[in-house]
């Protein structure tokens, strides 16, 4: 069943920083239905960074939501972009790939993506389709359509040109490259973090400078992670991977600061606008976080798990967190995945300080202080662990194994 124009928009409009514009939206649905004739959405990817977090994740949520509605996604890999370097928006160049790096982190993405995204509703780009074909003159009059004050203007190349840190000429060609892209997919939308406002732009200026429609900016925030203050990321280990097995995912999801609830359900669910404005009235009316993060952790599993998978990672934190009467955040630490021993963890709980020693952890298992998710260990030798399992260290200390 279609929506109407205005729910479109309150869809497209949940948990988003800017729209650019939302008048000019609104005229682009309109004529999608009146010519029943779905949007394009474009979302460039950087083949560099494949594995996907649900920070990675906010903008393909939000594309599942518009795919949901009827519209259609491009997936964009920068492959070209890639193997020549693009700029980092840190103090310095990125480093090229290989060909063989960029398709087969390229390869990767494509697999996980699917996670999210419709399928039938998806096309995989890649821009060496025509960026590699376009000869010097044809990337001179791409050149002429911008001045070197209007990319100094990009905040990280501004901050470098001040800092006397060296710019390489070709760093100027990615945001004309990314917009280009644009204008030979003749997207309608294009969605990006903040961090990629100059680049989603310029690709609005070139698609004026021909004579086209120009796309609609969407610009979705950062999402923090576990520790409340910093961007979700894989190497700060504030992360949860939308490949973390599902009790994992469940755990960590109850690990949320509760001052950013609203904010997981508005980028990390595909839950409607309306349902989210309930969950904020009723922890404002003082309706216990903890419940409804439960519900958070719960839609979230689900969203990259079966149910059955989910059902069971709900009962696993029902036996060994509430029932245990274990505390809602446990410290963590990533193991070898071919770690498979009690015995073999020894070296990494003295390096991360939850023993004094190899020799202590041994004597605190035979004297029966030692237990996995609830069970008393009694073996040191010959006990398994599994990734996800609790250990309890004593009467206070608990640590949770992660591979």
């Amino acid at each position: 069943m279609k929506k109407t124009i205005e729910e479109q928009i309150k869809i497209i409009q949940k948990g988003a920083a800017d729209i650019i514009s939302i008048d000019e939206l609104k005229e682009k649905l309109i004529k999608s239905e009146n010519e029943n004739k779905p949007l394009i959405i474009k979302l460039g990817l950087d083949p560099s960074a494949p594995d996907i977090h649900l920070g990675h994740a906010v903008v393909l949520r939000k594309i599942k939501q518009m795919q949901d509605l009827g519209h259609r996604a491009i997936i964009l890999i920068g492959d070209f972009t890639g193997k020549i370097g693009d700029p980092t928006g840190k103090s310095k160049t990125r480093k090229p790939l290989s060909d063989s790096q960029v398709m087969e982190n390229a390869l990767t993405y494509q697999k996980q993506i699917y996670k999210i995204l419709d399928k039938d509703k998806t096309e995989i780009r890649f821009n060496s389709e025509w960026l590699s074909k376009l000869n010097f003159e044809e990337v001179l009059k791409l050149a002429a359509t911008t001045t070197v004050a209007r990319m100094l203007e990009r905040d990280d190349f501004k901050n470098r040109y001040t800092t006397n840190t060296p710019i390489g000429i070709h760093e100027f060609f990615y945001p004309l490259m990314q917009g280009y892209d644009s204008v030979v997919l003749k997207a309608d939308i294009e969605l990006g973090g903040t961090d990629q406002t100059f680049n989603i732009l310029m690709g609005r200026t070139l698609q004026k400078n021909i004579g086209m429609e120009q796309q609609i900016a969407i610009f979705m925030p950062i999402l923090e992670g576990l520790d409340g203050i910093e961007k979700m990321s894989k190497s700060l280990g504030n992360y949860i991977g939308v490949h973390d097995e599902p009790e994992i995912m469940f755990k960590k999801v109850m690990e949320v600061p509760d001052n950013l609830i609203i904010k997981y359900f508005e980028l990390a669910t595909d839950e409607h606008p309306d349902k989210i404005h309930e969950i904020k009235k009723d922890l404002d009316d003082g309706k216990n976080p903890r419940d409804v993060k439960f519900e958070l952790a719960e839609i979230i599993t689900r969203l990259y798990h079966t149910e059955e998978e989910t059902k069971s990672a709900i009962l696993y934190f029902k036996n060994v967190f509430k029932q245990g009467n274990l505390p809602d955040v446990v410290p963590q630490i990533t193991i070898p995945s071919d770690c498979n021993m009690l015995k073999e963890i020894a070296a990494f709980l003295v390096k991360n300080n939850f023993v004094a020693s190899s020799n202590e952890f041994r004597r605190l298992v035979n004297q029966g202080g030692v237990q996995i998710n609830k069970d008393k260990v009694t073996d040191f030798d010959n006990t398994t662990i599994s990734s996800g399992d609790i250990i309890k260290l004593g009467k206070k200390k608990f640590v949770q194994i992660i591979k």
